[in-house]
């Protein structure tokens, strides 16, 4: 809880905060980075930082965590802080680092925002990034503890068993661990980081939803090879994975992690809409791979956007897993259907005259501009926005405000 006097100070100074808290972030890590170059290795994407990504999403989650505090004073925006707390723990960030990240940003605030900085507002601030830091710390060692790893341990090598192609641009790759040891418990819908050398000498990572049913000792991970777009960079991981990475090869996994998942109890009743675009498919048939192993009899309805049929990845199997499923169907999108494709949508999803089962659990990933419409559409259709969840791949930039 925000003391009242510096509540007072962060509601009058939040508004010139927010607004500089992009200079404030681009000064941060620039800064840190130029000091601690280390971190650059294996623990941040250089993409995202070319990208201004993960500036935003940090300046995001600033903005959005002071604004919970003081529009709801007594309640801790848990929502924000387990999706922050699952990506840092997927990098393995440990609770000295928060001490790093707190002298670098508030030296660029104290440079962004010069004379305005008083002490008052210094100390205000102070708490609310402790308060902050705080609640992520204790959620991150839960999530160690709960998953048998030391702080920031979080690193094993994995076997390629298999490599298959999936589309022209994507490609699915199946691991098992290298040391013969069990895999790590994971739940349908999470992800992984993969830890990769590149060329210069450099640890790069990026995280990857599991795409099949995560029970046993196999894992799957379908990447799509990333190509820079408006003068963005292709994407450093995805190009290697695709280029260099071969059945027998090994990669460096971490533990699962990822607050959106499947609640699957044995007796669990509850419907599930699985709703993706692109790449977003493949935590969903990860979901559905679970169900499938479960001989689960919830209702299921799969709906899903791609440029063409040739373009929609795990596309067969989809079909397969909807069709071992008695409760099961599914919807497909194509904005180029062909005419082999009878029974598919033209265009982009559009959920008039789709029936949603009622009091269904939503889970649903793609490209930021797809989530924001179509979850624009399912609050149309009545689904309460408690029953929407979503995972995004990269920084997370669309942080649900008080109504979600």
């Amino acid at each position: 809880m925000l003391s009242a006097e510096s509540a007072a100070v962060v509601r009058a100074t939040l508004p010139a905060v927010a607004g500089a808290l992009d200079e404030i972030t681009t000064r941060f890590y620039g800064a840190m980075f130029r000091d601690r170059p280390e971190l650059l290795d294996g623990m941040f994407n250089r993409g995202n930082q070319a990208s201004g990504a993960q500036r935003r999403a940090l300046a995001g989650s600033i903005a959005a965590f002071a604004t919970a505090l003081l529009e709801q004073p007594d309640v801790r925006p848990d929502a924000l802080l387990s999706r922050i707390a699952h990506k840092h723990a997927a990098v393995g960030v440990t609770e000295d680092q928060y001490t790093i990240v707190h002298k670098y940003l508030f030296g660029a605030i104290a440079e962004v925002l010069g004379d305005a900085v008083t002490p008052e507002v210094a100390a205000a601030w102070d708490e609310v990034y402790w308060l902050m830091a705080g609640a992520l710390i204790a959620q991150e060692a839960r999530l160690y503890q709960e998953a048998g790893d030391e702080p920031g341990h979080i690193w094993r090598q994995w076997t390629v068993v298999e490599r298959r192609s999936e589309t022209d641009d994507v490609v699915s790759f199946l691991l098992r661990p290298s040391d013969g040891q069990p895999a790590p418990q994971a739940r349908a819908g999470q992800y992984v980081s993969v830890r990769v050398l590149m060329a210069d000498g450099v640890h790069q990572l990026r995280q990857y939803s599991l795409s099949s049913d995560p029970g046993g000792d196999l894992r799957r991970i379908t990447v799509k090879r990333v190509a820079g777009t408006s003068g963005a960079p292709d994407g450093e991981v995805s190009n290697l994975l695709h280029d260099q990475v071969r059945e027998g090869d090994e990669l460096t996994l971490s533990t699962p992690f990822g607050d959106v998942f499947l609640d699957d109890p044995a007796d669990a009743t509850t419907p599930v809409v699985l709703v993706s675009a692109g790449i977003g498919g493949t935590p969903m048939t990860s979901i559905l791979g679970h169900l499938a192993a479960l001989g689960s009899t919830r209702p299921v309805l799969v709906l899903h956007a791609d440029r063409s049929p040739a373009d929609h990845a795990l596309r067969t199997e989809t079909g397969e897993l909807v069709g071992q499923l008695p409760g099961a169907g599914a919807v497909f999108w194509y904005e180029q259907p062909g005419p082999e494709e009878p029974d598919t949508r033209e265009g982009l999803m559009n959920l008039d005259g789709i029936e949603l089962p009622d009091g269904a659990t939503v889970f649903l990933c793609g490209p930021l501009p797809f989530m924001r419409e179509v979850r624009g559409q399912l609050l149309a259709a009545g689904v309460p926005a408690r029953s929407i969840r979503y995972e995004v791949f990269g920084p997370d930039l669309w942080l649900p405000g008080p109504a979600a």
